[in-house]
């Protein structure tokens, strides 16, 4: 890999910063539309769509509370060009969604679905990491609603517009569709240390038309 050719591109670099990001202190309120209500006796999570057995599966509110807990320290890099370094985030790691309802052989990719029909297309590739995960809580806190509570999705090495506040399903996927930002010019993949923001950045391959 050759070094950094920019002074911004070099800075980047050594303060763990992807190009044109920015370190932020506190944690900014940033998404489009208003904060739902949450109301734990309609809360449900789905998975659906190319499931290995055919059949979608689902957990309440309660049940989705007693999955297996797990800590992952990630950042955060939202393509408004700030970024938040080392948060701590608490929740239910995404592989362990894979392992209780397997995707069939031929997924893809992943479509998050959060309140209001919001959702964001992943690769399986990235959704299988390690570090996403389904955050519940950060810095051992309950999430705000505002910062998502109940539940957001956290993809550490993309773009935060990835991991979609209030999560209600995951749908399995053997072919990419662009979600709701990718759809209105955003890029379809979103990796920050490729500053890939836009849609017109795209080479071939990186998503389908649109």
């Amino acid at each position: 890999m050759g070094q950094p050719r920019s002074r911004e591109e070099r800075e980047s670099a050594q303060s763990g910063l992807p190009p044109g990001q920015r370190l932020q202190r506190g944690w900014p309120v940033t998404h489009y539309g208003p904060v739902p209500k949450f109301r734990p006796e309609r809360w449900e999570f789905r998975v659906f769509g190319a499931t290995a057995d055919g059949d979608k599966r689902c957990w309440n509110h309660e049940e989705f509370s007693a999955l297996p807990f797990s800590t992952v320290v990630a950042d955060l890099h939202c393509v408004t060009k700030f970024s938040m370094l080392g948060a701590e985030w608490g929740g239910v790691l995404a592989r362990t969604i894979l392992e209780l309802a397997p995707p069939a052989p031929t997924v893809t990719h992943v479509m998050i679905w959060a309140e209001y029909g919001y959702s964001a297309n992943v690769r399986l590739a990235d959704f299988t990491s390690e570090r996403t995960v389904f955050a519940t809580h950060n810095g051992g806190e309950l999430l705000t609603a505002e910062h998502g509570f109940p539940l957001r999705l956290v993809v550490p090495h993309l773009y935060a517009w990835k991991g979609p506040k209030w999560v209600r399903g995951v749908e399995y996927m053997t072919a990419d569709r662009r979600g709701f930002w990718e759809e209105r010019g955003y890029h379809n993949i979103g990796d920050p240390w490729s500053e890939q923001r836009y849609s017109y950045q795209e080479g071939p391959g990186d998503g389908p038309e649109l």
